[in-house]
């Protein structure tokens, strides 16, 4: 009898410790990742990418996982790639796949990764005086354009916005010039501005403009050609361009952006505000899935 009770005494002190342990395991807290030597990563990206506020959406899920702190600069296209192409950056954020590719071929960067898209869109003041509203055809709402002298305000700063500006004059084999045509030197969101106030015409990413919708007299006059695509890559630059790029920072933000959780992010990002995405998710994808 005594026998049995130790049995049973001993088999309830083991249950009574491994629910103990169990409840403790359960109470402990995650440990924090470990802070990376290097904390700081320069991304160079393109101006819509920080006037949509997707950026400030992204950076601090980012800080929080990973540890790292983004120092972001927002310039043209064409300038984040040559900065890329300089080794002044650790990691870009672009959307001009010809251009892009070039540095790739280059091997000027690595861990070169399909992001998201959205598209372009012509828009101008609701009356709409050289009657482009509804033109199917990018190439020939800009030719209307030119043939009546409608004011148009162009990026004109190498960005992926106006390298697409120019695709479309350069399909047409035209050079557009004359005081109708305005070279803003500028961001997007200064751009819309511009023409906003000219009551003119101009080419914009949909995601800026939507983001910049409330506070401009404009409205979407021409889309959905294929041309007018908007596609967005995130590559590394190259370490080998000199001892201060951070690899392992740069490496960690393009595999951020392509991850799952992310891409969610993306998905989601704008339809509360705006009643649609400003942006289109596309990690895994070939670029001849989308569009």
């Amino acid at each position: 009898m005594i026998r049995k009770k130790s049995i049973v005494s001993i088999m309830l002190a083991l249950m009574l410790a491994l629910v103990m342990a169990v409840a403790g395991c359960a109470g402990e807290e995650p440990q924090e990742t470990e802070e990376p030597a290097n904390t700081k990563v320069i991304l160079a990206t393109t101006t819509s990418t920080q006037d949509t506020g997707l950026l400030d959406e992204l950076i601090p899920f980012f800080k929080e996982e990973t540890g790292y702190e983004i120092s972001t600069i927002a310039v043209g296209t064409g300038e984040a790639l040559r900065m890329g192409e300089a080794g002044d950056a650790d990691v870009l954020l672009t959307h001009a796949p010809a251009s892009e590719q070039e540095l790739v071929d280059n091997n000027d960067v690595m861990n070169y990764q399909l992001v998201m898209h959205n598209d372009f869109v012509i828009v101008g003041p609701a009356a709409d005086p050289t009657q482009i509203k509804g033109i199917e055809s990018a190439a020939d709402a800009f030719q209307k354009l030119m043939d009546n002298e409608g004011t148009f305000v162009s990026r004109g700063d190498d960005s992926g916005t106006h390298k697409k500006e120019k695709a479309v004059w350069e399909k047409m084999d035209v050079k557009p010039e004359g005081d109708w045509y305005v070279e803003a030197g500028a961001g997007m969101g200064d751009t819309l501005r511009m023409a906003s106030e000219k009551q003119a015409y101009t080419l914009t990413d949909r995601g800026t403009y939507l983001a910049q919708k409330e506070n401009l007299d404009l409205e979407v006059l021409v889309e959905g050609d294929k041309i007018l695509l908007n596609i967005y890559h995130v590559m590394q630059v190259n370490p080998e361009k000199n001892d201060k790029i951070n690899a392992d920072g740069a490496k960690a933000f393009v595999e951020f952006l392509v991850s799952s959780d992310t891409q969610k992010v993306i998905e989601d990002f704008g339809k509360d505000k705006y009643g649609e995405p400003l942006f289109i998710p596309d990690a895994g994808k070939n670029e001849d899935e989308i569009g």
